[in-house]
């Protein structure tokens, strides 16, 4: 009788303990990362580049590639979405520049700049996360900021729907910028910004002395310059109108912006039966072209 009291009273302390677990790990499931605008990404359709933007300033620019299709959100279209998103996930953290992806899993394969044939992901790999309508899908579509091997491509649009760079740049970008920056694909040009120029004081021996001065989120954001209306561009059979702008309005701040994309993120990145992802897409538009090259190839032959 005594033994099964004391199993009683271990089951009934054991129940909220199991409990505040489960929440715990449900919590962790969902959540979602913090937006960071001290640091962000504007990506221009027009120009084929990626700017670096940190406290206001340039930073550095890359040349990238974007989606081949146009532009676009829609599933089973392997277009590169326009707007504001963030950084979700970084995967690949020290690994060999060129090494392979497959489904966001290392093969083991280190590939060279332009090796022949091959078209997969490589290097680091930038998950990005929709913040608007226009982007909604983004996560679920598996769009990245990734390395390809084939760099002869990268200046004009040549991807399957994502954001391609070179390996030695995709590796530097990688360490520069954090989950949840804030991200902006625009389809017109790079707006005009400047690096941030380091203030000048005098030290108390009269020597001139660089002195960085603290400033708060808002100086930051006031310091972005505001950006006329881009153009209107035509993009997967439809005109999309969208702003160039280098600061995000304040209903993508947070919480806001997190609860927005709330839903799909519950979802995970996993897809509607028969709709393949972008990486898919890509692998299976990289062995077609194969195809029709060995197909070219045999009938110059005959």
């Amino acid at each position: 009788m005594t033994n099964s009291k004391s199993s009683s009273k271990r089951v009934r302390m054991f129940r909220p303990v199991a409990l505040i677990f489960s929440l715990i790990s449900a919590a962790s499931a969902f959540a979602i990362i913090p937006l960071d605008i001290s640091s962000q990404l504007i990506i221009s359709v027009r120009d084929q580049k990626l700017m670096l933007v940190q406290n206001g300033g340039k930073v550095a620019t890359y040349p990238v590639s974007t989606s081949m299709f146009g532009l676009g959100d829609s599933w089973g279209r392997m277009t590169t979405p326009l707007g504001y998103l963030a950084i979700e996930k970084k995967i690949g953290d020290n690994v060999p520049v060129g090494a392979v992806f497959h489904n966001r899993r290392l093969t083991g394969e280190v590939l060279q700049p332009n090796a022949p044939g091959r078209d997969p992901v490589t290097t680091r790999i930038i998950w990005l996360r929709g913040l608007e309508a226009q982007n909604a899908h983004a996560f679920q579509r598996c769009i990245y900021i990734h390395g390809t091997p084939q760099e002869k491509t990268i200046g004009r649009p040549a991807s399957y729907g994502c954001i391609r760079m070179k390996s030695s740049d995709i590796a530097e970008l990688y360490d520069r910028v954090p989950p949840g920056a804030l991200v902006q694909i625009i389809p017109d040009r790079l707006p005009k910004l400047t690096k941030p120029k380091v203030p000048r004081s005098e030290t108390s021996n009269g020597v001139v002395a660089a002195a960085a001065l603290p400033q708060n989120e808002m100086q930051d954001r006031d310091r972005l310059p505001k950006v006329a209306k881009a153009p209107r561009v035509l993009a997967t059979n439809r005109v999309v109108a969208a702003s160039a702008l280098a600061a995000p309005p304040q209903h993508l701040t947070q919480p806001q912006a997190q609860t927005a994309t709330q839903n799909q993120d519950q979802a995970g990145p996993t897809e509607s039966a028969g709709t393949p992802t972008v990486e898919e897409m890509r692998m299976g538009g990289a062995l077609a072209a194969e195809r029709r090259k060995t197909k070219l190839a045999l009938g110059k032959r005959l």
